[in-house]
């Protein structure tokens, strides 16, 4: 891994707890310091994972917040700040700068589908109302958009903070044109656990990883293997857990995730509508597949 890049290794899109509608500070305290026990380089809380979109903005802020003050310096905190409002995406970005996040994720606008040129202003916006590094996040099944190639590289060329992408594309060509154009400094991240290991064999620096809340060490181990060379090792790592990865898909993440901690007995298992609880069989496959991956008796 490049030694310039600010984002490399393991972050965790980490989900945001809530107990009677409203949130689960102490739960939230207990994921993070999980996570810093793990050896995780870093958390993203209040992205798609940590269910975002129903959380009004005081609590948004709130999340972030409490990240950083549980992650205590430890490790680094990679705010989800994005919105489909650039105006809303900015308020949130300047929030978490104030409240000390170490950078911002930001999402692709979804639903309101803008233009390649849009998307450019949006972007070039954001970015020059914070100093704190940006990380672009492409993930088309949920935008109805991605970020092209050439719209990354003439953003990492406008403005020097944006300094990366989570690539959810499920495309591991898209990794190499991007590493392609934007050569060693530019940071590229999976945005999906299964593709971590492949991304990273085409010049991926690592993972934002739904996985790691459930199994921290595990997927830091996954990633810090193959950036060191050990390839067979990460390989063995991503064939144990390969089912766990694709299982914690099997209905909309966040909810079998959620459904996951809650059966380690991490959080409660709450959800915020329109997201419901797992359908009986589908979270007897998970059971069995946490079961057979050893993270239950």
């Amino acid at each position: 891994m490049n030694e310039q890049h600010l984002f490399t290794g393991t972050y965790t899109a980490i989900v945001t707890p809530f107990k009677n509608g409203t949130l689960d500070e102490s739960a939230l305290e207990r994921l993070v310091k999980a996570q810093i026990k793990g050896g995780v380089d870093g958390i993203v809380p209040v992205g798609t994972t940590g269910e975002s979109p129903t959380l009004d903005y005081e609590e948004h802020i709130r999340v972030i917040e409490l990240a950083v003050e549980f992650a205590h310096g430890k490790i680094k905190v990679l705010a989800g700040t994005g919105g489909n409002s650039t105006s809303e995406a900015i308020y949130l970005t300047k929030a978490a700068e104030e409240a000390g996040a170490d950078g911002t994720l930001q999402v692709a606008p979804y639903y309101n589908k803008p233009s390649q040129e849009g998307l450019f202003q949006h972007f070039h916006a954001i970015a020059r109302a914070t100093k704190m590094p940006v990380v672009l996040y492409s993930i088309p099944g949920r935008c109805g958009i991605e970020i092209a190639v050439d719209t990354v590289n003439r953003l990492a060329h406008d403005s020097v903070n944006i300094v990366g992408i989570k690539e959810a594309g499920g495309n591991a060509d898209r990794v190499s044109q991007l590493r392609q154009v934007l050569g060693p400094k530019f940071t590229i991240l999976s945005g999906d656990d299964s593709l971590t290991l492949p991304f990273m064999a085409v010049g991926a620096d690592g993972v934002i990883s739904v996985a790691s809340n459930v199994i921290p060490r595990e997927v830091a181990h996954l990633v810090d293997a193959f950036a060191k060379g050990k390839v067979g090792l990460a390989q063995r790592i991503h064939a144990k857990y390969y089912p766990l990865f694709k299982d914690l898909f099997i209905e909309t993440n966040p909810v079998p995730v959620k459904a996951a901690l809650a059966m380690m007995g991490m959080v409660a298992e709450e959800y915020r509508l329109p997201l419901v609880a797992m359908s009986g069989k589908n979270r007897e496959t998970l059971r069995a597949t946490l079961k057979a991956c050893g993270v239950l008796k």
